[in-house]
């Protein structure tokens, strides 16, 4: 660069020696002055950048939510086999209204998780919240038939009866099932881009 600026003003000066004895020393305080703009330059750039993705940012607070969305199915579906099987109502009932709580709050944490910019969020919000609110509302009914097993009359042959509570229990289950079977379309696809955890319905 020095070398250019020394050629470029010997060749346009036309004046006497002193010009041309001047220009080496402005054309290496130029090249001076523009390596260290350079070196500065070089300092920013290596700096790391602060812009990180937005949207893998949400992905991945909705990831670490719906790690937590399959804690209680090991023993909703155990307390639901106890139950058909008059064993351990009370314990039954007990766990199913505790993961009845646990799904409500899923709701609520997913109300305050922000997901505003992730692909279809909308729906994927409501198929989630659909979901989460049906499977409460199949524990609950699940529960309340754990109770009516409990009475006498209730277990005939060690069997538990098909009665209101079981039959609404499972209608919201499959009301569950189907929202999670959307849900989880959506978030895989999301999961898929970002490299996170696919989930199929049973996971949610």
């Amino acid at each position: 660069m020095a070398l250019g600026l020394g050629v470029g003003a010997l060749v346009g000066g036309g004046g006497g020696d002193d010009e041309a004895k001047s220009s080496p020393v402005s054309a290496t305080a130029s090249a001076g002055q523009q390596d260290g703009d350079g070196a500065k330059g070089g300092e920013e750039s290596a700096k790391p950048s602060p812009s990180a993705d937005p949207v893998k940012d949400q992905a991945v607070g909705l990831d670490k939510l719906l790690a937590d969305s399959n804690n209680s199915r090991d023993a909703v579906v155990r307390s639901v086999g106890n139950i058909g099987s008059c064993k351990d109502l009370g314990k039954a009932a007990a766990d199913l209204r505790d993961a009845a709580r646990q799904r409500n709050d899923l709701v609520k944490r997913l109300g305050q998780l922000p997901v505003d910019k992730l692909p279809q969020q909308d729906q994927l919000k409501t198929a989630l919240t659909r979901a989460w609110h049906a499977s409460a509302t199949a524990d609950n009914h699940y529960a309340a038939w754990a109770d009516q097993t409990a009475k006498h009359g209730g277990c005939p042959g060690g069997h538990a009866r098909s009665t209101n509570q079981r039959n609404a229990g499972d209608r919201a289950s499959g009301q569950a099932t189907s929202a999670k079977e959307q849900a989880s379309g959506l978030w895989n696809a999301i999961a898929s881009k970002y490299e996170l955890t696919k989930r199929d319905k049973s996971q949610l």
